[in-house]
């Protein structure tokens, strides 16, 4: 993609747009922040990495109780500390509610950090915003955003005028992003009619309108079915072909091992894990994985298998009318005829034994750490 210039700030849109219909949800407004310099001075620029989160901490004032309100303080963020270096596909893993959206917020300029020092691209978030803002872009998952009753190309031309983009320009830089992300051809089309991954695409190609350097997705693949998020992590990739630098954040732990170079793993507000995907994965790397397809299993059979001393964790996902066990072991496949007697008259189905996946490594590292409280609400599920 052909580098491009920005005439002005791009973070901020005027939903207010004349004679369309439907406006999309924008992300909130950033908060007050500092007056920022017109020329960053090269104290405020001392690093090369592309993102670099300092000790990170956000924390909320709210209020417990209905009748006899009481003022409480929530540590959404404390402390997290990582780098992305410039062109990589860096993955944040964690939980509903571990911290990742706040973190994001916070890096680009939509949230204000407690404490704790962000840059971007060698610009503070909280001292130079608008710099930051200029070689940024947002993506975020969902329906929000964009205009359904106009055609994609038209929801381009009215972002590209919000985001600055000279008129000039605009038609080139529309028509490179339309084949960059796949929509070539289906451009004329209303919005309404497209299908969830090329809202999707659409959603990125906003993104890029300013051309910006480091772009924040998170989780754009949500929803999507398997064809629409192939479609999507092809795009990704691409956009790290082309030299950007990306921040994913994901519930889809294939999808992150597929695509990022690194990944940082958070957890009640604190970076657990930090490596590729293979560091991860060799904490349990020595553990055997047996799938247990059951039918109408009990709690106390759970429980069972939970006390076995050569079972490390368990995990229990839900599949239509079966509820698969997930059973790491340090025994290997030897330990599977013990787990299928300790089941007892519970109906089982397919067993197999594999190696580890990140997801397992994930589910490891979640119910290894965090807040006390947190690790005692999972133990019904995971061990």
């Amino acid at each position: 993609m052909e580098s491009l210039d920005i005439k002005r700030d791009s973070a901020e849109n005027d939903d207010s747009m004349t004679g369309l219909q439907d406006p999309p949800i924008s992300p909130p407004a950033p908060e007050p922040s500092p007056a920022v310099p017109p020329h960053p001075t090269p104290s405020s620029r001392p690093s090369g990495h592309a993102i670099e989160a300092i000790d990170l901490v956000r924390t909320y004032r709210t209020h417990t109780g209905v009748i006899r309100r009481k003022p409480m303080e929530v540590e959404a963020v404390k402390g997290v500390s990582f780098q992305v270096e410039p062109g990589e596909l860096f993955g944040l893993l964690g939980p509903n509610g571990a911290g990742k959206t706040t973190t994001i917020k916070m890096l680009i300029t939509l949230l204000l950090p407690t404490s704790g020092t962000a840059r971007v691209m060698g610009f503070d978030v909280v001292r130079d915003t608008t710099d930051v803002r200029r070689r940024i872009g947002y993506v975020f998952g969902g329906d929000r955003g964009l205009y359904d009753r106009v055609s994609g190309i038209d929801n381009l031309r009215y972002f590209a005028e919000l985001y600055g983009v000279e008129p000039s320009e605009q038609r080139r830089r529309i028509g490179a992003l339309l084949e960059l992300v796949g929509l070539t051809g289906r451009e004329n089309e209303k919005v309404e009619g497209y299908s969830r991954g090329m809202r999707q695409r659409l959603h990125i190609a906003r993104g890029l309108l300013h051309d910006p350097e480091v772009i924040f997705m998170d989780e754009p693949s949500i929803g999507l079915d398997p064809v629409g998020a192939r479609e999507l992590r092809h795009t990704v990739r691409s956009l790290v072909d082309a030299g950007k630098t990306v921040l994913l954040t994901t519930h889809y732990m294939f999808e992150a091992d597929a695509l990022c170079d690194r990944i940082a793993v958070i957890n009640a507000g604190r970076i657990v894990a930090l490596g590729t995907g293979a560091d991860l994965k060799d904490a349990i790397a020595e553990r055997t994985i047996v799938e247990i397809e059951t039918f109408g299993v009990t709690d106390e059979a759970v429980e069972r298998l939970r006390r076995d001393d050569d079972v490390s964790a368990i995990n229990m996902e839900e599949r239509d009318q079966s509820q698969i066990l997930l059973v790491q072991s340090d025994r290997g496949a030897h330990i599977t005829q013990r787990l299928l007697s300790l089941l007892g008259d519970t109906r089982v189905g397919k067993v197999v034994a594999r190696e580890p996946t990140l997801e397992d490594a994930y589910v490891h590292l979640i119910a290894t750490t965090g807040d006390d409280e947190a690790r005692a609400a999972r133990a019904a599920s995971v061990q």
